[in-house]
């Protein structure tokens, strides 16, 4: 099956706000073997959003919406697909008691009539409940076309889709659809494709997709058969094939980030981290805060952007930092060591580089690793662009520990 997904709002198209919604969907869909062909953005203008629908509705089997289902004269998106389908708006007396009972244990906020606006629906869809906000979202076939309605905000979006939809979405498919991932951290995506072409122009299911993703790349192997079981059987030989082949760069399977994959094995080993920052200014500690239970295995970082709080708070030797200065192979060791101390952790990490805007040493950053047998130390070179440098140091860092943590060579790409 093929699907169009409709976004309503023109906070999207001013760019005041990033179309999220689509890529959330547009990653579900393909998880269920359903071809996205079309996004369309269109504002909160009611002869535009039918002149969007009507297009919709002639080149997709499956036409899911965004936004425009709230209380306010602009949410048009419910009226817009019940007159193109000829459907009439009827009032769900439970729906409007779900968003009466909302405002009723939701602190500072009062309800006004417009609210109930929400629970106009049209006559016969499926109704998708609201646990995360008040507008609920709908399901209706028509003409040969299923018609999905969601609400807008990201978080709403997200969890109506995961919750709501995909039940509704996979009652639709004659197939299950099974797929895993392997992340790779070391080589870009055009290297990584070219080292796996053959086989990829060679599989057809499963199949074999390269992503790019913020300074690594994932892989995507997914099966089609009658069952999960059979789907399963297809792509697991496929996943050791390729890990094995691609080597030490694939840093995890079914893992949703590297720090996800040092996390999990700290926590195997019974260990702790701390880490030391100046050019990453406290992003390489908030990718493991950011994890759930992250306190197990992190023990806290500094952020000693200056010589001064370098020396106070990491015991780096004024001779150290006047001899070599602050971005240098002497100074990173320094930090970890520092860290690891002062903060009992089992190994540290540290990070100090230029990240810019300007100037000749622009992207020279050192990334160190401190640990009971010895102190690791990477040279890069990570180009230009501050926010680009500032992840890569800190993927480095993060991909250090992993291979210190698996027993592979730390220091490679080291210069």
């Amino acid at each position: 099956m093929n699907a169009e997904i409709l976004s309503v709002g023109t906070e999207l198209l001013l760019g005041n706000v990033a179309n999220t919604d689509a890529q959330t969907i547009s990653e579900g869909l393909s998880m269920l073997g359903i071809d996205v062909f079309y996004h369309t953005v269109v504002g909160d203008n009611p002869a535009r959003v039918k002149e969007a629908v009507a297009i919709a509705r002639g080149r997709a089997e499956i036409i899911i919406t965004t936004g425009g289902l709230g209380p306010t004269y602009d949410d048009l998106t419910k009226q817009a697909l019940a007159e193109a389908f000829g459907k009439k708006l009827v009032f769900d007396e439970r729906s409007a008691g779900r968003v009466r009972a909302w405002f009723g244990r939701v602190a500072g906020h009062t309800m006004t009539e417009n609210n109930l606006q929400q629970a106009y629906l049209p006559e016969g869809c499926e109704i998708f409940d609201n646990d995360w906000g008040t507008a609920p979202g709908c399901a209706f076939f028509a003409d040969g076309v299923h018609v999905l309605m969601l609400p807008g905000p990201p978080r709403e979006c997200y969890a109506m889709f995961t919750h709501r939809a995909l039940p509704y979405l996979r009652k639709l498919q004659d197939a299950v659809i099974f797929s895993r991932s392997l992340r790779i951290f070391g080589q870009g995506e055009s290297a990584v494709e070219s080292r796996l072409r053959a086989r990829m122009e060679e599989m057809k299911n499963p199949s074999l997709a390269p992503y790019a993703k913020e300074g690594e790349v994932m892989l995507r192997v997914t099966a089609k058969a009658p069952t999960e079981a059979e789907a399963k059987a297809l792509v697991d030989p496929v996943v050791s094939d390729v890990a094995a082949f691609l080597g030490n760069i694939v840093y995890g399977t079914d893992v949703n980030s590297l720090e996800e994959r040092v996390f999990q094995l700290l926590r195997e080993k019974g260990m702790t981290l701390a880490a030391a920052e100046s050019c990453t200014g406290g992003l390489l500690s908030e990718h493991f805060t950011n994890l759930p239970g992250a306190s197990d295995v992190f023990l806290g970082g500094v952020v000693a952007y200056t010589n001064p709080v370098k020396e106070a708070l990491l015991g780096v030797p004024h001779e150290t930092l006047e001899a070599f200065g602050p971005v240098s192979r002497e100074t990173a060791v320094s930090m970890a060591e520092g860290a690891r101390a002062r903060l009992g952790a089992d190994i540290a990490l540290s990070v100090t580089g230029f990240a810019g805007p300007d100037g000749d040493e622009v992207g020279r950053v050192y990334t160190a690793l401190a640990a009971p047998d010895g102190v690791f130390c990477r040279r890069l070179k990570l180009g230009t662009g501050r926010s680009r440098i500032r992840t890569m140091a800190a993927l480095h860092a993060l991909d250090m520990a992993r291979r210190y943590l698996t027993g592979l060579p730390v220091e490679i790409w080291a210069e």
